[in-house]
């Protein structure tokens, strides 16, 4: 078994990304993350002709960017209920349209920039992992589309094999907006177009500080220092103690994900006739889909922790999916890898800035469109094309016993579990 992601592994680009030898002297712009975030938001700025660098302290996409499920599925983390909730119905729609629009941002950006990424917009299917739970898919989905005008199709148990070839589901509710790619390609195809834009990528530069000047900053990193005007945190589940008062905003959740053998083309047909993606309705889910090479991934949160071994991640979530496909039994998974979600106290993404410094991150499993659509918008925001982003109007709410360490994620485990057990 390889503990090696799947998606770098078997990608052998034809044209590597254009990485910079130097760090530039000067800049307008400075980015901290190389991930969709960052890149995103340089794609927006350089084309307003800015002068961007984007600095990476490994190598350009390194982190959860290259290695999530390649999923990209309508909404946010928080539920758009609560959202409502607690900030009202004209923001709740607004964030719930975002959410979709994400989608068709990165379907734009992937056409206009011609980035080869193994993309299908064949929709995914959410499955009821009790009967209780689909007892409360159709009032969901009849709020959905009375309030945000979004649709989704109720699938019964006994209609349950047009979608997914198990029986171990009670239901599903079904959503044709969701898209699926190769994250690795993605990221990859999207960095290429950046650099062609015009902006300066930088690998193996970890920022160890950023200290504020009269007009702006100056970056420290281990190739040296850099005259910027502004600054991003781009860095997600990876965010480090660069800037202590954000550390506290965002906290690091360990995902991991298995990936079986090329599987034969019948089962495929079996396993997932539409294509479909696909998650459950635990708390601790797992989420999964064919890749575009027809094999089944098969992730999930298993303790939330980020250091679980991956031989034992891969025997948990191995047991998992021949559960649930016992045609799965025999096949071989030879791959297991784990990366880092950015997760937030309020369960929602944000857009902000600490001591001028600008920030975007608290995807929580949603980064591959949302994390797209904040990068974009920072950049808007940056460049005066946009005024206002919902995104940087609610509050950034921390907990006062978490600064560093996300101790007390043993404890949110056990509790969410017991939440799954009593649901």
């Amino acid at each position: 078994m390889k503990t090696d992601v799947f998606w770098t592994d078997t990608f052998q680009p034809k044209d590597p990304i254009q990485v910079a030898e130097n760090l530039p002297l000067s800049v307008d712009v400075a980015i901290v993350g190389s991930g969709y975030t960052g890149l995103n938001c340089a794609r927006v700025l350089t084309k307003a002709g800015k002068r961007v660098v984007v600095l990476e302290k490994n190598t350009i996409g390194w982190g959860a960017s290259s290695r999530n499920g390649g999923m990209a599925t309508p909404g946010l983390k928080q539920d758009i209920s609560k959202i409502k909730k607690t900030y009202g119905m004209d923001l709740a729609r607004e964030f719930w349209k975002s959410s979709v629009d994400a989608i068709d941002l990165l379907e734009s950006i992937i056409h206009e920039e011609n980035i080869d990424c193994d993309w299908k917009r064949n929709g995914h299917c959410s499955l009821a992992y009790k009967q209780s739970h689909f007892d409360q898919f159709p009032e969901y989905a009849d709020w959905l589309k009375k309030e945000m005008g979004h649709e989704k199709t109720i699938i019964p148990k006994e209609k349950l094999k047009s979608e997914i070839g198990t029986t171990a589901y009670f239901g599903g509710l079904a959503d044709e907006t969701s898209g699926g790619l190769n994250p690795a390609k993605y990221v990859h195809g999207l960095a290429k177009a950046v650099a062609a834009h015009g902006a300066i990528l930088c690998e193996n530069s970890q920022v160890n500080s950023i200290k504020n000047e009269p007009n702006g900053f100056e970056v420290m990193t281990s190739q040296g220092s850099i005259k910027a005007k502004e600054v991003v945190i781009a860095t997600n589940g990876y965010t480090d103690m660069l800037i202590p008062k954000l550390k506290p905003k965002v906290f690091p959740v360990g995902s991991y994900i298995i990936v079986s053998e090329p599987l034969p083309k019948d089962l495929q047909n079996k396993l997932s006739p539409k294509g479909r993606m696909f998650y459950d309705s635990k708390n601790f889910l797992n989420y999964f889909r064919l890749t575009p090479d027809g094999r089944m991934l098969w992730g999930g949160r298993n303790d939330l922790s980020t250091d679980l071994d991956l031989n034992e991640s891969a025997s948990i979530l191995t047991k998992q999916v021949c559960s649930i496909f016992p045609e799965l039994n025999d096949v071989k998974f030879p791959h297991s890898w784990t990366g880092k979600l950015g997760i937030t106290f309020d369960l929602m993404p944000h857009i902000g800035q600490i001591n001028g410094i600008h920030y975007a991150l608290g995807y929580g499993g949603h980064g591959l469109s949302i994390a797209t659509y904040l990068g974009t918008e920072l950049g808007l925001l940056l460049t005066g094309q946009k005024d206002r982003s919902p995104y940087e109007e609610i509050s950034h709410q921390t907990m006062f016993f978490y600064k560093k360490e996300p101790w007390f994620l043993p404890f949110a485990a056990k509790y969410f579990r017991f939440l799954d057990w009593i649901s």
